[in-house]
């Protein structure tokens, strides 16, 4: 396939960069391609057989405040892109996320849960995902994803072996729960869904299984060979931010499996993987000053 990749400098587009090495990649980063100008992603698009989209406006706090910002590339930009994927005859995959949801579920989403974001992120993404599936319905997937981390970027799971750098302990939050997901099994996975005969659509991209933040942190200590009773536990009514943040995050994979496509592995699983090929690995000084959500 002739693949574009639109924000390819950040952890999940490097990945993807990565995953796609079979086939002919145009990566872009922001530099190179700006989602918000349409006759841009237009022209770029041309010519391609896919394009997955892996640019987003992600500072969730400053979006309460700038919401304008965060529509414009978010919202708008993943349009443009399916417009132009439209234009081209090209399948889609636009890179969603759990805040589309409220988080006061108990049981994991389906991907047919209707939408009710919290926060003006949310509001952001999930209309990005209304506004790709009505410009290409027959070739948009929608690929939520949650809790990212890999070595490209900055994350939780890097700002956790940071810290242990020069804390004795960290505390971390036991009440929100997710599924914790390495950037590396979710590029792969969307090269198998573009790869596949699957019906267009909503899929929950994250690694199975649940944990709170504080579970993840003491299995990233564990991973990284450091002691995990380093890692306490506290609530989110400590670290009160602008953004309220949903405390459930457990998405539901039905769709991998009515697709004929076994859903990601366990986190795990999948975290034991990527230590092992060097994600938590700080190797300079300026891996040390980036923090993460």
């Amino acid at each position: 396939m002739r693949v574009l990749i639109a924000g390819a400098n950040g952890q999940l587009g490097q990945d993807l960069q990565k995953a796609f090495g079979g086939h002919r990649v145009t990566a872009l980063g922001r530099a190179e391609l700006d989602v918000t100008d349409r006759d841009a992603v237009i022209a770029a698009v041309a010519g391609h057989d896919a394009v997955v989209n892996a640019s987003a406006y992600t500072k969730v706090d400053d979006a309460e405040t700038h919401e304008d910002e965060a529509y414009a590339i978010n919202a708008l930009g993943t349009e443009n892109l399916a417009v132009a994927a439209a234009a081209a005859g090209a399948k889609y995959v636009t890179v969603s996320t759990d805040y589309v949801f409220d988080g006061h579920a108990t049981e994991p989403y389906a991907e047919d849960t209707p939408r009710d974001p919290i926060n003006a992120y949310g509001r952001t993404k999930a209309a990005g995902e209304e506004l790709a599936l009505a410009a290409h319905p027959d070739g948009t997937y929608v690929v939520r994803t949650a809790w990212l981390y890999g070595a490209g970027g900055a994350n939780f799971a890097r700002t956790m072996v940071k810290l242990a750098q020069t804390h004795q302990t960290v505390s971390v939050v036991a009440d929100q729960l997710g599924q914790p997901t390495w950037t590396g099994d979710l590029a792969g996975q969307i090269v198998a869904l573009l790869e596949s005969d699957a019906p267009s659509g909503v899929y929950h991209g994250t690694n199975s299984g649940q944990a709170s933040w504080f579970e993840f942190a003491k299995a990233v200590f564990s991973a990284a060979g450091l002691n995990p009773d380093r890692v306490t536990p506290t609530d989110s009514a400590t670290f009160v931010r602008p953004a309220p943040r949903p405390s459930y995050s457990v998405l539901g994979h039905e769709a991998w499996t009515r697709a004929g496509l076994a859903p990601l592995r366990s986190w795990q699983e999948a975290l034991a993987d990527a230590a092992r090929h060097g994600v938590l690995e700080l190797e300079t000084d300026d891996d040390t000053q980036r923090g993460g959500r």
